[in-house]
């Protein structure tokens, strides 16, 4: 019996599933990203994550190298049209509407990046993405009592082990041992590296602790996406708009889908359309490095 995605993600914090890509799905998304990573890197594609800063906002220099292209479903985006059949996926769609208990009309479009090998070692910090590390135990346990109101995933069009984690700590205040550690201890009690073979999927709680390790010698090309609930509200406004996408979608059209994924797509962006302007904009940084 195949486990149940959502009891496995609320049990451990993050849920693999096998093989969601097609052999020609795969090659296809391999020479978009490919492409991307040509456009980011002569500067021609100023949305960036770039080295040595982990999160928002970024340089838009390339110069200092580059972790992440940014904004894969905006309209200037070429090859936008096959990340955008990616994004709005059944597979991927499927397993949020179960993760979240939903249906199309509660989902709403967030945010679709690439994670790439960068031109030397990097490494993110342990962290929670919506929670400072400053948070007293008081204020993280307040925090995640708060339901998540979306789904996280990354994407791999090649084998993966970047991604460490904590099992089980979405659902708890840090230990007093993992407030002490080293924001970039190497070998936290309980960690676990989630392994991904090419067109495996990760869905996980962006507050479970976690941090990445990338090797400037192994192939990346993940996609990084997330599709929110219409009830997250302001919560997840600032943890979507922080990243600028804000600035694009109204112009962002989907019309050259296919039917049920265009009428999907349309819908999504709508109402994140809407979330952006009931809770104001740009609403500031979850974190500060």
């Amino acid at each position: 019996m195949t486990p149940d995605p959502k009891k496995t993600l609320e049990c451990q914090g993050f849920v693999i599933i096998l093989s969601i890509l097609s052999p020609a799905d795969l090659s296809s998304l391999r020479s978009a990203c490919h492409n991307a990573r040509l456009l980011a890197e002569s500067g021609k594609w100023p949305h960036l994550r770039t080295l040595p800063k982990q999160f928002p906002p970024w340089s838009t220099d390339p110069s200092h190298g580059i972790w992440g292209i940014q904004h894969l479903l905006h309209p200037d985006m070429p090859s936008r049209d096959i990340f955008a059949a990616s994004y709005f996926h059944d597979a991927i769609i499927g397993t949020t509407r179960q993760l979240l208990g939903c249906e199309d009309a509660d989902l709403i479009m967030e945010l679709y990046n690439l994670l790439i090998r960068p031109s030397r070692d990097f490494q993110l910090r342990w962290h929670r993405d919506d929670i400072a590390p400053s948070a007293s135990a008081e204020e993280e346990e307040e925090r995640l009592r708060e339901p998540a109101w979306h789904a996280q995933w990354n994407l791999a069009l090649y084998d993966d082990r970047s991604l460490l984690v904590i099992p089980g700590s979405h659902r708890r205040t840090r230990t007093e041992a993992e407030r002490m550690a080293d924001a970039y201890e190497r070998e936290m009690p309980g960690q676990l590296v989630v392994e991904l073979e090419a067109g495996d999927v990760v869905f996980y709680d962006n507050n479970i602790l976690h941090r990445g390790v990338y090797d400037s010698g192994q192939e990346r090309m993940t996609l990084h996406g997330s599709v929110g609930h219409r009830a997250g509200g302001k919560a997840r406004a600032r943890n979507v708009l922080q990243h600028g996408v804000g600035e694009w979608v109204a112009r962002c059209g989907f019309g050259m889908l296919e039917e049920g994924m265009r009428e999907r797509a349309e819908g999504m962006r709508t109402r994140l359309v809407e979330m952006g302007r009931e809770e104001g904009g740009q609403m500031g940084f979850s974190q500060e490095d």
